[in-house]
């Protein structure tokens, strides 16, 4: 029994650690945010709503300062007032800001928002009980390597969550008639706008597929699309 007592221990770890995570981060939303008001910015997200066949699609402005979006768990759409001033300053154009949207939209519709939390609690749990083993067998070392594989599988995870994020996007952007060319050109942006906002870089910017082949991602995918 004792040989288990650490795996046990981590898995309740992980349960304690998501509900924890899931409590916290709804109340620092709720917190820090209002519905989005922008008349353009909600004539474009009514469009991806008509594409869906939805009544509406509400997103919410996350009062910070970091150029970045979010599917959060329970499903809410979220653009940082970051990326809002940017939109409001010219350097970002509507569509591109609905880009982001409809990739947020993505991670909730693809199951992605929900299930980082649970792999975030997760990869904790399986961090602690490989440290756990691992430094019977290597002290000093044991948690390196279970924090470096643990964060291998973390990127792989997260990698191939963005690709399915901007395929579902880039299709309803074609389908509300707004194209995937914003997507692209937002991407070819990004790395200078958070270089420009105290090098705070976006999610989908760290420990993600790198920006040129996700364009090259897109291009393909709107080339197939156009042939068929």
């Amino acid at each position: 029994m004792l040989k288990f007592t650490p795996i046990l221990l981590a898995v309740l770890y992980a349960l304690v650690m998501y509900r924890f995570s899931v409590w916290r981060l709804k109340g620092e939303l709720d917190q820090k945010s209002t519905e989005l008001a922008d008349p353009m910015l909600r004539t474009l997200c009514d469009r991806m709503a008509a594409a869906l066949n939805l009544p509406r699609i509400r997103v919410h402005i996350y009062e910070v300062a970091p150029i970045n979006g979010l599917a959060a768990p329970d499903g809410r759409i979220f653009i940082t007032r970051g990326f809002y001033k940017a939109f409001r300053e010219g350097k970002v154009s509507a569509d591109e800001l609905a880009s982001v949207i409809a990739h947020e939209l993505g991670h909730v519709a693809l199951g992605h928002s929900r299930r980082r939390m649970i792999d975030f609690s997760g990869q904790n749990a399986l961090r602690t009980a490989m440290a756990m083993v691992l430094s019977r067998f290597l002290p000093g070392i044991g948690v390196l390597i279970a924090n470096g594989l643990t964060s291998l599988l973390a990127a792989r995870l997260s990698r191939s969550d963005e690709y399915e994020a901007d395929a579902y996007a880039a299709a309803l952007l074609t389908k509300a008639g707004i194209g995937i060319a914003p997507q692209i050109t937002l991407f070819e942006k990004l790395e200078a706008l958070t270089q420009s906002n105290s090098g705070a870089a976006p999610a989908w910017l760290m420990s993600h597929p790198k920006t040129t082949e996700r364009i090259a991602a897109l291009r393909s995918l709107d080339a197939k699309w156009t042939k068929d």
